[in-house]
């Protein structure tokens, strides 16, 4: 079976790398993995991204040593199953609360005895090989998203399920949860508190914390920390970015251009 990067960078104590995809077009996808990255997040809570299209941007990105990962819509078993049949290696899941919250998410990973998986792996034995099924549990990785309030109040029974890889922190949600306006790159103190708590935590019993950052600066901050998922910027800011840069630049140089 195809290895998980993931898993071997966090064996070996190093920052996986990830980026993120909102814009529903393989050739985008394609070419963020041509980039470097160690992952790359196919995002289908908030990104514009259907399961058609999300299956064609996985297609891409197995064209290069780049981990698939989707961040599933919600806590729900059969979008979870469904895209680790496509060949995702990594599902981010939104809004885990509770231990029973994460349970369930865990359960969904896993072939039984482990877990509640149904079999059918479809592309998966493509993207992974015919001994999928021997190994994907010990392959597949599950970060649960914390990012509200309640997720913190219940942060050591999340982390003590068994099978749970990583927490990924939702900065945005969690700033709202904690009653301040979500913003790129967060410095509310209180905020920064909660996050720098959620490591502490997950140090403590064994699971690998994630962040999501808007630039390589802040994600370096938190790498340093101690953090070994990482989010450096999306496809659309990017995009976007990459297209101020050479309107401002041409301003420059030219009075005519604005």
């Amino acid at each position: 079976m195809r290895e998980n990067r993931l898993r071997t960078l966090w064996a070996a104590d190093k920052p996986v790398v990830n980026s993120w995809l909102t814009i529903p077009d393989a050739f985008c996808a394609e070419t963020l993995a041509h980039a470097g990255f160690d992952s790359l997040t196919v995002d289908m809570q908030h990104g514009l991204i259907s399961f058609e299209a999300a299956v064609s941007m996985l297609t891409a990105i197995s064209s290069t040593p780049t981990v698939p990962v989707v961040r599933v819509p919600w806590l729900d078993p059969g979008i979870i199953m469904k895209m680790l049949d496509a060949g995702a290696y990594g599902i981010i899941c939104p809004m885990v609360n509770t231990r029973a919250g994460a349970e369930l998410f865990v359960s969904a990973l896993r072939y039984p005895p482990a877990g509640i998986r149904s079999f059918g792996p479809a592309r998966a034995l493509l993207y992974a090989g015919s001994d999928y099924l021997q190994h994907a549990n010990n392959t597949v990785a599950g970060l649960a998203m914390i990012e509200t309030r309640e997720a913190l109040d219940n942060l050591d029974e999340i982390l003590s399920v068994k099978g749970l890889d990583a927490v990924y922190i939702g900065p945005n949600d969690l700033a709202l949860s904690l009653g301040h306006e979500p913003r790129s790159d967060v410095d509310e103190p209180q905020v920064i508190e909660a996050i720098e708590l959620i490591l502490a935590k997950a140090q403590q019993h064994g699971v690998i914390a994630g962040m999501h950052n808007s630039s390589a600066d802040y994600a370096r901050r938190w790498v340093d920390k101690g953090f070994r998922f990482v989010t450096v910027g999306a496809d659309v800011s990017f995009l976007a970015g990459g297209a101020a840069r050479a309107l401002s630049e041409l301003g420059a140089s030219s009075g005519d251009a604005t």
